[in-house]
């Protein structure tokens, strides 16, 4: 009698196991069948923001499902990184990060309260944005070199703005100190909305930009671009040179951003939405719609994503330590 019940019991067990192992299957196959929230670990309307949105809105095109955008904006980026390791990996919380909370902060920071490279499935890369070296259209230089020359005439006197201690502003700012060997004085801003008329009224007179946060200015003549930070031009602004060809060589910077999701989510869902993030970046009318914006569309995939994240993160340690940024 009692062999019998746990026969019995075994055999439920089994079936129960089956029918699992059969419905998450299927929801792996049918994936995706609901809406997937985006968790953006910045404000909204802020570059790295605006610049996802274009793009998830041609995903969903693919995937048949909206994405629902969470903004979570807080110490530089960690805690809308931290809240996406901490969701189930079912395909239906995705992260949208950056170079500072995905490489750069872990040097920035005593702890996070995640690992990176450990907590989070890598999808894609899938936009660069240089940094743009611009001025106050009322300094006399006119060109980079004539920049640097100015800036060691007037020692940390020269006021640039970020948008915070470790943004890929400040970064960009501090490295092109060690590149030139130029001294700099940084003012951190809570957000470029307060760093804007400081810019326009000479107090904080020169940024390290990415291009959404100055396009008005450069257009209104306020602002004048000296050169961009990546290995060739930007399409945006195909007239401005690169840093390279300005005369500063070996100095390369910029913002990137990617799509991650809880590590453990099932890799035919990370699949599918690669697939879909692939298509939407090679679609013209996005890619036109990302250059606008000073982005570079990119789509190079999970593994190369996991690659790109270990070296940045070995790049900006060394940065950031040579600059002796305090860890906050």
């Amino acid at each position: 009698m009692a062999k019998t019940k746990i026969l019995t019991l075994l055999q439920i067990v089994v079936a129960m196991t089956v029918v699992a192992v059969g419905t998450a299957r299927a929801q792996v196959k049918d994936y995706p069948t609901r809406p997937i929230q985006v968790i953006v670990p910045f404000a909204g309307g802020s570059a790295s923001d605006v610049v996802t949105r274009i793009m998830l809105q041609e995903m969903s095109k693919s995937l048949g499902q909206n994405f629902v955008v969470d903004n979570r904006p807080g110490a530089g980026g960690n805690t809308g990184t931290a809240a996406a390791t901490r969701a189930a990996p079912d395909g239906y919380t995705l992260l949208m990060s950056t170079s500072g909370p995905l490489a750069a902060n872990k040097t920035l920071f005593k702890a996070l309260g995640y690992d990176p490279e450990k907590d989070l499935a890598p999808i894609s890369l899938f936009a660069i944005l240089p940094n743009v070296i611009v001025i106050n259209s009322k300094l006399p230089p006119k060109t980079l070199t004539e920049f640097i020359a100015y800036a060691k005439a007037h020692p940390k006197e020269l006021n640039y703005g970020s948008v915070g201690v470790g943004s890929s502003q400040h970064l960009a700012a501090a490295y092109f100190e060690q590149i030139t060997g130029v001294q700099l004085t940084h003012v951190p801003y809570r957000n470029i909305a307060q760093y804007t008329p400081d810019f326009l009224s000479g107090q904080v007179p020169l940024g390290f930009q990415l291009l959404p946060n100055v396009l008005g200015m450069l257009k209104s003549g306020d602002a004048r671009a000296l050169a961009v930070t990546s290995d060739k031009r930007m399409t945006a602004l195909p007239d401005v040179p690169t840093a390279a060809e300005a005369g500063v060589k070996n100095y390369e910077t910029s913002a990137w951003l990617a799509l991650l999701a809880p590590a453990g989510t099932p890799k035919p869902n990370v699949d599918r939405i690669y697939k879909a993030l692939a298509e939407a970046v090679k679609d013209p009318t996005v890619k036109a719609r990302l250059t606008e914006q000073g982005a570079e569309p990119v789509s190079p995939g999970p593994e190369e994503l996991e690659k790109f994240m270990a070296s940045e993160t070995v790049k900006w340690r060394d940065i950031i330590n040579k600059a002796g940024i305090p860890p906050m």
